[in-house]
């Protein structure tokens, strides 16, 4: 049997490859081929009477490590120059100010319609106000480079702030000035534990010539930031700080101090940590969205009741993302389609404590966001590069 399960893992991946190889020449999204394989795969299962352990109990671990391998890898590539303040401007922005009113409108929704408090429906709609980077950097490699890194600032900065979002509103019952004083300390003690941390692993990285080092600093950074989400602090701003300090350690170069650092040596050894990070990303997220495949219930894509909530909220979506994409001046075609909802969704709803949940932000809703966003961004990639081939 765990010779059948390797053949079958190791199959099923290296599919999930030839998906990541293709998916810029099809304009599909990686992840509803990998939804697509994991529901098959359940389907043969049931057919052929397969009996498996349950799965649900993996899906938050794996999702939690391939959101920090997601925010790491992508926090390498950004490139901090002058040039680029105006970019990270307009994604910054583009990130936060529709996250804010999507959020808040849809739980205006929720409170006027379903009667809850409005602190319960705001922590309920935070999840589906975030831009998944681990669909969309990964959908947008055939675009423009310019379009391409406003993708992958927004994103990640969407990852971050809602996260950030997220964990405000749940671990405060009453919003008011004593609650946002300590929500700041906790971000500047997030700050001291992250340039301390990067240092002494940026200093590592640079010092040990042991052939495995990459594998401990992935082990130290997945400890810091599940011991410092445990005590309720703004973790992914570690991951963003140790990704941003990597990817631009040649810019040190003019700082005395920077010498420790070997700042030659250490960007050949940060090319291959890039590397190695990129190739692991891959392997954590083909497994979550195949393991979530296949826990989805074909009922609840079909669910009639959930999807006129789905609609209406990319509906709410795609009108909020089109009036900020006119504000700052960017391209409303092809970027107003790629919005797409996913991993971090996925996490957000889960950790959603059960007495503060409300009833319609269930599974079938939550799918049926993810694959139709994804369909959207889908489509409309595929019309975009049509447009341009005419």
């Amino acid at each position: 049997m765990s010779a059948h399960i390797i053949i079958t893992i190791c199959i099923l991946l290296l599919i999930a490859y030839i998906f990541d190889l293709t998916s810029s020449k099809t304009r599909i999204p990686s992840v509803i081929l990998l939804l697509l394989l994991g529901w098959g795969v359940k389907q043969i299962t049931l057919l052929l009477g397969i009996p498996l352990p349950d799965l649900n109990p993996v899906l938050p671990g794996l999702g939690t490590v391939g959101l920090v391998l997601i925010v790491l890898e992508g926090s390498l590539e950004l490139d901090l120059q002058r040039s680029k303040v105006s970019v990270i401007t307009k994604s910054l922005f583009g990130a936060l100010l529709p996250m804010i009113i999507v959020a808040l409108v849809i739980a205006l929704l929720f409170h006027l319609i379903g009667g809850f408090s409005f602190r319960t429906a705001l922590l309920n709609s935070v999840p589906f106000s975030i831009i998944s980077s681990a669909i969309a950097i990964p959908s947008v490699r055939a675009l423009d480079s310019s379009l391409k890194e406003f993708v992958v600032y927004e994103s990640s900065f969407s990852d971050i702030l809602g996260v950030l979002f997220f964990n405000f509103i749940l671990t405060n019952e009453i919003i008011n000035i004593n609650s946002f004083g300590n929500f700041t300390l906790q971000i500047l003690l997030m700050f001291v534990i992250s340039l301390i941390t990067t240092l002494g692993l940026s200093l590592f990285l640079s010092k040990v010539n042991h052939q495995i080092k990459f594998i401990p600093i992935i082990l130290v950074i997945l400890l810091v930031y599940t011991a410092t989400h445990e005590f309720m602090l703004p973790s992914l701003i570690f991951i963003m700080i140790f990704g941003l300090f990597l990817g631009n350690i040649e810019k040190m170069d003019k700082y005395k101090w920077s010498s420790i650092f070997r700042p030659g040596e250490l960007a050949k050894e940060i090319n291959k940590f890039k590397e190695f990070v990129g190739e692991i990303s891959f392997l954590i997220r083909a497994l979550f969205f195949m393991l979530f495949g296949y826990l989805i219930n074909t009922a609840d894509l079909l669910n009639l009741s959930s999807l006129c909530w789905a609609i209406a909220i990319l509906a709410l979506i795609t009108f909020i993302r089109a009036a900020q994409l006119k504000i700052t001046y960017q391209p409303i075609k092809p970027l107003i389609f790629v919005a797409p909802r996913g991993l971090i969704t996925i996490l957000l709803v889960l950790s959603i404590p059960p007495a503060l949940q409300i009833p319609v932000v269930d599974y079938p809703l939550m799918i049926q966001i993810i694959v139709l966003s994804s369909l959207i961004m889908m489509f409309g990639l595929m019309f975009n590069s049509k447009s341009k081939n005419i």
